[in-house]
C-alpha cells in the first residue's frame, strides 16, 4: 500500500483540513463503479497529467533532478487522490498503460531539463512484468534522453516475490544504462541483504523517520545508520518528506545528499517546474 500512498507526493491530511478529492457520500458499491467508469473513460481521453516535485542537493540546494507523480482532475469531483484511484487501476489491470503515460511524458517532459535527471516509480505490477526492459528501452528510444538521466524507483515489497527473478529484472534494466532507486527504504522489510544481492545506485529513505526528527531520539540514529551504510556502499541517500528548517539541517549534518519535501517545492506541472529549474542551473 505504501507505493500508491506515498506517490500522491502529499503530506498526511490535517484532521481539520477537507481532502482534496472529498466526495459526497455514496455507497461503496456505486463508489466502485463510478471509478472504474470514470477511469475507463479517463484513459481513453488521456485526462491524467504528470506533476513534478524537484530533489536538491542537501549541500547548496541546486535542483539535481524531479520525481514524476501522477494526477488526475476530475471534471466534476476535482483533484482525485492516487491513493483512492491506483488501488482502483490496479483492479481493472490498467496499471500497465498507466505507468507507460508516466515513463513517457516524464522522458518527453525532461527533453527541456538537460542539466537534471528524473524519476519514474514503477509499481510492482509493472516491476514483475518480464515486459517493463522492453518498455523502457523503447521510451528511452523514443524520447532521445540519455539513460542516465533516467532513476526507476522501486520499493522493498517487490523483492520479496521471486528475489531471483527480481534480480535479473533489476540488472537487465540497469544494462540500459538507467539508474534504481530503493524507495521508502526504512518502511517495512528493509532486510540488509538486498543491497548486498540486488545493485541500487539511491537510497530513499523512508519519510516517516524525517517526521519523527525532533520527537524521537531513534530517528536520528537511524537515519545516521542509513546514511553510514550508503556510503560503505558507494550509494547516493536521499530524503523525501522534508517539510521544515530543522529538519533539513539535521539531515544536512547527518549527511544526506539529496532531500526532496514541500520545504523546497510542491508537485507542480512541468511548465511551473521549468521556472523552478531555470535560475538553479544557472547557479
Amino acid at each position: 500500500l505504501s507505493w500508491w500512498r506515498l506517490r500522491a507526493g502529499e503530506a498526511p491530511a490535517k484532521p481539520d483540513s477537507p481532502a482534496p478529492d472529498k466526495i459526497e457520500s455514496v455507497a461503496p458499491d456505486d463508489e466502485q463503479q463510478f471509478m472504474r467508469r470514470e477511469l475507463a473513460r479517463a484513459l481513453k481521453a488521456r485526462a491524467f497529467e504528470v506533476h513534478y516535485q524537484p530533489i536538491v542537493a542537501a549541500a547548496g540546494g541546486r535542483i539535481n533532478g524531479v520525481e514524476a507523480l501522477l494526477r488526475w482532475t476530475h471534471p466534476e469531483r476535482g483533484a482525485i487522490s492516487p491513493a483512492t484511484f491506483i488501488p482502483v487501476a490496479e483492479q481493472m489491470g490498467v496499471m500497465d498503460e498507466l505507468g507507460e503515460f508516466v515513463l513517457n511524458r516524464a522522458l518527453e517532459d525532461a527533453k527541456a531539463w538537460p542539466d537534471i535527471y528524473v524519476s519514474v516509480n514503477l509499481s510492482p505490477l509493472q516491476v514483475r512484468d518480464r515486459k517493463i526492459v522492453d518498455v523502457v528501452r523503447s521510451a528511452l528510444a523514443s524520447s532521445g534522453v540519455a539513460p542516465s538521466r533516467l532513476v526507476l524507483e522501486i520499493t522493498e515489497g517487490v523483492l520479496i516475490d521471486n528475489p531471483q527473478e527480481m534480480l535479473k529484472r533489476i540488472e537487465e534494466l540497469r544494462a540500459l544504462g538507467v539508474r534504481i532507486a530503493l524507495d521508502d527504504f526504512g518502511s517495512g522489510y528493509s532486510s540488509l541483504g538486498y543491497l548486498q544481492r540486488f545493485a541500487f545506485d539511491k537510497l530513499k529513505i523512508d519519510r516517516s523517520f524525517v517526521s519523527a526528527l525532533g520527537r524521537s531520539p531513534n530517528a536520528a540514529v537511524i537515519i545516521q545508520a542509513i546514511v553510514a551504510l550508503g556510503r560503505a556502499l558507494d550509494v547516493t541517500i536521499v530524503v523525501e518528506g522534508v517539510e521544515t528548517e530543522e529538519q533539513r539541517v539535521l539531515l544536512r549534518l547527518a549527511g544526506c545528499d539529496e532531500m526532496q519535501g514541500f520545504l523546497f517545492a510542491r508537485p507542480a506541472p512541468a511548465a511551473t517546474v521549468a521556472r523552478l529549474i531555470a535560475p538553479s542551473a544557472a547557479a
